[in-house]
Protein backbone atom coordinates (compact mmCIF):
# COMPACT_ATOMS: atom_id res chain seq x y z
CA UNK A 1 0.00 0.00 0.00
CA UNK A 2 1.40 4.00 -0.51
CA UNK A 3 2.84 5.75 2.12
CA UNK A 4 1.34 9.21 2.16
CA UNK A 5 2.36 12.12 4.67
CA UNK A 6 -0.67 13.60 5.92
CA UNK A 7 -3.78 12.19 7.16
CA UNK A 8 -7.05 14.29 6.20
CA UNK A 9 -9.35 15.40 8.64
CA UNK A 10 -11.85 12.18 7.70
CA UNK A 11 -8.99 10.06 8.25
CA UNK A 12 -8.44 11.05 11.52
CA UNK A 13 -12.28 11.13 12.81
CA UNK A 14 -12.32 7.47 11.10
CA UNK A 15 -9.25 6.64 13.51
CA UNK A 16 -10.53 8.00 16.64
CA UNK A 17 -14.16 6.05 16.25
CA UNK A 18 -12.10 2.81 15.10
CA UNK A 19 -9.77 3.33 18.49
CA UNK A 20 -13.21 4.08 20.22
CA UNK A 21 -14.57 0.56 19.01
CA UNK A 22 -11.28 -1.62 20.46
CA UNK A 23 -9.50 -1.79 16.79
CA UNK A 24 -6.02 -1.94 16.96
CA UNK A 25 -3.84 0.29 15.24
CA UNK A 26 -2.41 -2.53 12.69
CA UNK A 27 -6.27 -3.36 11.70
CA UNK A 28 -7.00 0.53 11.60
CA UNK A 29 -4.18 0.64 8.87
CA UNK A 30 -5.71 -1.91 6.76
CA UNK A 31 -9.34 -0.30 6.86
CA UNK A 32 -7.90 2.89 6.15
CA UNK A 33 -5.45 1.33 3.40
CA UNK A 34 -2.68 3.50 4.95
CA UNK A 35 0.86 2.71 6.50
CA UNK A 36 0.73 1.32 9.75
CA UNK A 37 3.35 3.70 10.82
CA UNK A 38 1.56 6.67 9.95
CA UNK A 39 -1.43 5.55 11.94
CA UNK A 40 0.89 4.59 15.14
CA UNK A 41 2.50 7.95 14.97
CA UNK A 42 -0.27 9.73 14.62
CA UNK A 43 -2.00 8.01 17.62
CA UNK A 44 1.17 8.66 19.56
CA UNK A 45 1.01 12.20 18.97
CA UNK A 46 -2.25 12.28 20.10
CA UNK A 47 -1.41 11.00 23.14
CA UNK A 48 0.67 13.47 24.29
CA UNK A 49 -0.37 15.82 26.45
CA UNK A 50 0.15 19.51 25.96
CA UNK A 51 3.53 20.81 26.45
CA UNK A 52 3.90 22.20 29.88
CA UNK A 53 4.21 26.39 29.61
CA UNK A 54 7.77 27.66 30.18
CA UNK A 55 7.62 30.11 32.74
CA UNK A 56 9.50 33.60 31.84
CA UNK A 57 11.72 34.95 34.39
CA UNK A 58 9.26 38.22 35.96
CA UNK A 59 11.02 41.59 35.67
CA UNK A 60 11.32 42.45 39.54
CA UNK A 61 10.17 46.07 40.36
CA UNK A 62 12.32 48.06 43.27
CA UNK A 63 10.88 49.67 45.95
CA UNK A 64 11.10 53.11 44.39
CA UNK A 65 9.55 51.64 41.26
CA UNK A 66 6.50 50.63 43.42
CA UNK A 67 6.73 53.96 45.47
CA UNK A 68 5.97 55.56 42.05
CA UNK A 69 3.41 53.39 41.33
CA UNK A 70 0.99 54.29 44.09
CA UNK A 71 1.41 57.55 43.32
CA UNK A 72 0.69 57.17 39.57
CA UNK A 73 -2.46 55.03 40.91
CA UNK A 74 -3.66 58.31 43.15
CA UNK A 75 -3.55 60.40 40.65
CA UNK A 76 -5.18 58.71 37.89
CA UNK A 77 -8.63 57.04 39.09
CA UNK A 78 -10.09 54.45 37.16
CA UNK A 79 -7.02 54.12 34.70
CA UNK A 80 -5.72 50.80 33.15
CA UNK A 81 -3.03 49.09 34.47
CA UNK A 82 -1.00 49.54 31.91
CA UNK A 83 -1.31 52.95 31.74
CA UNK A 84 -0.37 53.79 35.32
CA UNK A 85 2.86 51.71 34.54
CA UNK A 86 3.39 53.37 31.08
CA UNK A 87 3.25 56.90 33.10
CA UNK A 88 5.87 55.70 35.44
CA UNK A 89 8.08 54.59 32.39
CA UNK A 90 7.81 51.00 33.66
CA UNK A 91 8.19 48.49 30.58
CA UNK A 92 8.15 44.67 30.39
CA UNK A 93 5.65 43.98 32.98
CA UNK A 94 2.85 41.19 32.33
CA UNK A 95 -0.91 42.17 32.90
CA UNK A 96 -0.63 39.85 35.60
CA UNK A 97 2.52 41.24 37.47
CA UNK A 98 0.93 44.62 37.33
CA UNK A 99 -2.65 43.60 38.58
CA UNK A 100 -0.84 41.69 41.62
CA UNK A 101 1.18 45.00 42.64
CA UNK A 102 -1.94 47.09 42.33
CA UNK A 103 -4.24 44.67 44.37
CA UNK A 104 -2.03 45.39 47.34
CA UNK A 105 -2.44 49.46 47.45
CA UNK A 106 -5.68 49.88 45.48
CA UNK A 107 -9.02 48.58 44.26
CA UNK A 108 -11.03 48.08 41.14
CA UNK A 109 -14.20 50.41 41.08
CA UNK A 110 -16.70 52.12 38.92
CA UNK A 111 -16.64 55.65 38.61
CA UNK A 112 -19.12 57.15 41.32
CA UNK A 113 -22.23 58.61 40.05
CA UNK A 114 -22.68 61.44 42.69
CA UNK A 115 -21.37 64.59 42.24
CA UNK A 116 -18.23 65.21 44.31
CA UNK A 117 -18.21 67.69 47.32
CA UNK A 118 -15.87 70.20 47.65
CA UNK A 119 -15.23 72.28 50.92
CA UNK A 120 -17.92 74.73 50.00
CA UNK A 121 -20.78 71.97 49.31
CA UNK A 122 -20.27 70.41 52.69
CA UNK A 123 -20.33 73.79 54.45
CA UNK A 124 -23.48 75.11 52.54
CA UNK A 125 -25.06 71.19 53.50
CA UNK A 126 -23.65 71.80 57.39
CA UNK A 127 -25.49 75.27 57.25
CA UNK A 128 -29.17 73.69 55.91
CA UNK A 129 -28.89 70.62 58.03
CA UNK A 130 -28.34 73.59 61.24
CA UNK A 131 -31.34 75.58 59.47
CA UNK A 132 -33.55 72.73 59.35
CA UNK A 133 -33.07 71.17 62.73
CA UNK A 134 -36.67 72.26 64.10
CA UNK A 135 -39.03 72.74 61.67
CA UNK A 136 -41.84 69.93 61.10
CA UNK A 137 -40.87 67.79 58.27
CA UNK A 138 -44.66 66.38 58.11
CA UNK A 139 -45.46 69.34 56.84
CA UNK A 140 -42.88 69.79 53.62
CA UNK A 141 -43.36 68.54 49.94
CA UNK A 142 -40.49 66.50 48.60
CA UNK A 143 -39.83 67.27 44.58
CA UNK A 144 -38.09 65.75 41.87
CA UNK A 145 -38.39 64.31 38.52
CA UNK A 146 -37.15 61.23 37.50
CA UNK A 147 -36.51 59.79 34.14
CA UNK A 148 -37.71 56.08 33.20
CA UNK A 149 -36.17 54.09 29.82
CA UNK A 150 -37.55 51.74 28.38
CA UNK A 151 -34.39 48.87 29.11
CA UNK A 152 -34.03 50.24 32.63
CA UNK A 153 -30.41 50.62 34.04
CA UNK A 154 -27.61 49.01 33.20
CA UNK A 155 -26.83 46.14 34.78
CA UNK A 156 -30.15 45.53 36.50
CA UNK A 157 -31.06 42.57 34.58
CA UNK A 158 -29.49 40.09 37.07
CA UNK A 159 -30.84 37.21 38.75
CA UNK A 160 -30.28 33.03 39.32
CA UNK A 161 -30.99 31.18 36.29
CA UNK A 162 -31.81 27.19 36.60
CA UNK A 163 -28.92 24.92 35.73
CA UNK A 164 -29.76 23.62 31.99
CA UNK A 165 -31.74 26.62 31.28
CA UNK A 166 -30.14 29.81 29.23
CA UNK A 167 -30.54 33.33 30.25
CA UNK A 168 -33.29 35.64 28.12
CA UNK A 169 -31.71 37.46 25.60
CA UNK A 170 -32.60 41.14 25.77
CA UNK A 171 -34.23 43.31 23.42
CA UNK A 172 -31.75 45.41 20.95
CA UNK A 173 -32.26 49.11 20.07
CA UNK A 174 -30.32 50.90 17.98
CA UNK A 175 -31.54 54.42 19.41
CA UNK A 176 -32.19 53.36 22.82
CA UNK A 177 -36.29 53.70 22.70
CA UNK A 178 -36.44 57.29 24.54
CA UNK A 179 -37.69 57.41 27.85
CA UNK A 180 -40.13 59.05 30.36
CA UNK A 181 -39.80 62.24 32.63
CA UNK A 182 -41.87 61.87 36.12
CA UNK A 183 -42.49 64.38 38.36
CA UNK A 184 -43.93 63.39 41.66
CA UNK A 185 -43.79 64.80 45.56
CA UNK A 186 -44.37 63.22 49.10
CA UNK A 187 -45.56 65.19 51.81
CA UNK A 188 -46.25 63.25 55.71
CA UNK A 189 -47.60 59.74 54.43
CA UNK A 190 -49.37 60.77 50.71
CA UNK A 191 -47.68 60.75 47.51
CA UNK A 192 -48.32 63.87 45.16
CA UNK A 193 -48.60 62.47 41.52
CA UNK A 194 -46.85 60.62 39.49
CA UNK A 195 -47.23 63.28 36.67
CA UNK A 196 -45.78 62.91 33.28
CA UNK A 197 -44.23 65.96 31.50
CA UNK A 198 -45.41 65.70 27.73
CA UNK A 199 -43.06 63.51 25.47
CA UNK A 200 -40.70 65.76 23.67
CA UNK A 201 -41.15 68.90 25.98
CA UNK A 202 -37.39 70.19 27.02
CA UNK A 203 -37.90 71.98 30.79
CA UNK A 204 -36.85 74.55 31.45
CA UNK A 205 -38.06 77.91 33.57
CA UNK A 206 -41.05 78.43 31.25
CA UNK A 207 -42.32 75.08 30.73
CA UNK A 208 -41.74 73.98 34.53
CA UNK A 209 -44.03 76.54 36.09
CA UNK A 210 -46.90 75.52 33.31
CA UNK A 211 -46.05 71.82 33.78
CA UNK A 212 -46.82 72.55 37.78
CA UNK A 213 -49.98 74.64 36.88
CA UNK A 214 -51.48 71.98 34.57
CA UNK A 215 -50.91 69.27 37.82
CA UNK A 216 -49.67 69.69 41.01
CA UNK A 217 -51.45 72.90 40.98
CA UNK A 218 -55.07 71.96 38.99
CA UNK A 219 -54.93 68.47 40.30
CA UNK A 220 -54.18 68.44 44.51
CA UNK A 221 -52.79 71.75 45.88
CA UNK A 222 -56.16 74.14 45.13
CA UNK A 223 -58.26 70.59 46.78
CA UNK A 224 -56.51 71.75 49.77
CA UNK A 225 -57.12 73.88 53.05
CA UNK A 226 -56.37 77.43 53.61
CA UNK A 227 -54.42 76.18 56.73
CA UNK A 228 -52.67 73.17 54.81
CA UNK A 229 -51.80 75.66 52.54
CA UNK A 230 -50.26 78.50 55.08
CA UNK A 231 -48.22 76.20 56.50
CA UNK A 232 -46.85 73.61 53.34
CA UNK A 233 -43.11 74.36 52.64
CA UNK A 234 -42.40 73.15 49.20
CA UNK A 235 -38.56 71.79 48.51
CA UNK A 236 -37.60 71.41 45.15
CA UNK A 237 -33.81 71.00 44.08
CA UNK A 238 -31.30 73.72 42.45
CA UNK A 239 -32.10 72.29 38.86
CA UNK A 240 -31.78 75.68 36.70
CA UNK A 241 -35.83 75.41 35.62
CA UNK A 242 -35.83 74.99 39.44
CA UNK A 243 -34.19 77.85 40.93
CA UNK A 244 -33.88 80.36 37.67
CA UNK A 245 -35.18 83.83 38.66
CA UNK A 246 -38.16 83.08 36.63
CA UNK A 247 -39.58 80.22 38.15
CA UNK A 248 -38.96 81.78 41.74
CA UNK A 249 -40.68 84.89 40.87
CA UNK A 250 -43.91 82.80 39.46
CA UNK A 251 -44.32 80.43 42.70
CA UNK A 252 -43.79 83.54 44.77
CA UNK A 253 -47.20 84.73 43.13
CA UNK A 254 -48.40 80.97 43.64
CA UNK A 255 -47.75 82.06 47.75
CA UNK A 256 -44.53 79.99 47.74
CA UNK A 257 -42.17 82.20 48.83
CA UNK A 258 -39.82 82.59 51.71
CA UNK A 259 -40.06 80.24 54.34
CA UNK A 260 -42.74 78.42 52.46
CA UNK A 261 -39.81 77.63 49.49
CA UNK A 262 -37.03 75.39 51.71
CA UNK A 263 -33.78 76.49 50.37
CA UNK A 264 -31.34 73.32 49.25
CA UNK A 265 -27.65 73.11 49.43
CA UNK A 266 -25.73 71.63 46.44
CA UNK A 267 -25.43 68.34 44.79
CA UNK A 268 -27.30 66.96 47.51
CA UNK A 269 -29.28 64.43 46.27
CA UNK A 270 -28.94 61.78 48.99
CA UNK A 271 -31.00 64.07 51.47
CA UNK A 272 -33.92 64.13 49.50
CA UNK A 273 -36.30 61.60 50.33
CA UNK A 274 -37.74 60.85 47.03
CA UNK A 275 -35.02 59.46 45.46
CA UNK A 276 -35.81 56.67 47.64
CA UNK A 277 -38.79 56.39 46.25
CA UNK A 278 -37.48 56.23 42.52
CA UNK A 279 -35.37 53.44 43.80
CA UNK A 280 -38.58 51.78 44.70
CA UNK A 281 -40.62 52.05 41.84
CA UNK A 282 -37.57 51.23 39.55
CA UNK A 283 -36.81 47.90 41.37
CA UNK A 284 -40.29 47.04 41.16
CA UNK A 285 -41.03 48.09 37.13
CA UNK A 286 -37.70 46.42 35.96
CA UNK A 287 -37.59 43.55 38.23
CA UNK A 288 -36.07 40.09 36.79
CA UNK A 289 -34.87 42.29 33.54
CA UNK A 290 -38.01 43.52 32.86
CA UNK A 291 -38.27 45.39 29.23
CA UNK A 292 -41.06 47.65 27.72
CA UNK A 293 -41.88 48.18 23.86
CA UNK A 294 -43.57 51.53 24.27
CA UNK A 295 -43.34 54.76 26.34
CA UNK A 296 -47.21 54.34 27.08
CA UNK A 297 -46.48 50.83 28.77
CA UNK A 298 -43.55 52.12 30.85
CA UNK A 299 -45.46 54.88 32.18
CA UNK A 300 -48.37 52.75 32.97
CA UNK A 301 -45.79 50.78 34.99
CA UNK A 302 -44.59 53.60 36.72
CA UNK A 303 -48.13 54.48 37.78
CA UNK A 304 -49.14 50.63 39.26
CA UNK A 305 -45.55 51.07 40.88
CA UNK A 306 -46.74 54.00 42.36
CA UNK A 307 -50.27 52.91 43.64
CA UNK A 308 -48.28 50.25 45.21
CA UNK A 309 -46.81 52.00 47.68
CA UNK A 310 -48.32 52.29 50.95
CA UNK A 311 -48.66 55.64 52.87
CA UNK A 312 -46.58 53.42 55.35
CA UNK A 313 -43.63 53.08 53.39
CA UNK A 314 -43.86 56.97 52.25
CA UNK A 315 -44.10 57.92 56.00
CA UNK A 316 -40.94 56.28 57.07
CA UNK A 317 -39.28 58.45 53.88
CA UNK A 318 -40.05 61.62 54.84
CA UNK A 319 -39.44 60.66 58.66
CA UNK A 320 -36.18 60.02 58.35
CA UNK A 321 -35.05 63.28 57.81
CA UNK A 322 -34.22 63.82 61.52
CA UNK A 323 -31.83 61.65 60.76
CA UNK A 324 -30.29 62.58 58.06
CA UNK A 325 -29.51 65.89 59.31
CA UNK A 326 -27.78 64.89 62.25
CA UNK A 327 -25.74 62.43 59.90
CA UNK A 328 -24.89 64.84 57.52
CA UNK A 329 -23.29 67.33 60.75
CA UNK A 330 -21.95 64.14 62.00
CA UNK A 331 -20.04 63.57 58.63
CA UNK A 332 -19.10 67.64 58.50
CA UNK A 333 -21.14 67.93 55.38
CA UNK A 334 -20.21 65.08 53.54
CA UNK A 335 -22.21 62.16 51.93
CA UNK A 336 -24.77 60.34 53.78
CA UNK A 337 -24.82 56.96 52.32
CA UNK A 338 -28.59 57.00 51.66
Amino acid sequence: MGQKKDLTGSEKSKIVRYLAEGCSSLKIAKLLKRDHRTIKRFIQNSQQGRKKRVEKPRRKITAHELRKVKRAAAKMPLATSLAIFQSCNITGVPKSTRCAILRDMAKVRKAERRPPLNKTHKLKRQDWAKKYLKPDFSKVLWTDEMRVSLDGPDGWARGWIGKGQRAPVPLRRQQGGGGVLVWAGIIKDELVGPFRVEDGVKLNSQSYCQFLEDTFFKQWYRKKSASFKKNMIFMQDNAPSHASKYSTAWLARKGIKEEKLMTWPPCSPDLNPIENLWSIIKCEIYKEGKQYTSLNSVWEAVVAAARNVDGEQIKTLTGSMDGRLLSVLAKKGGYIGR
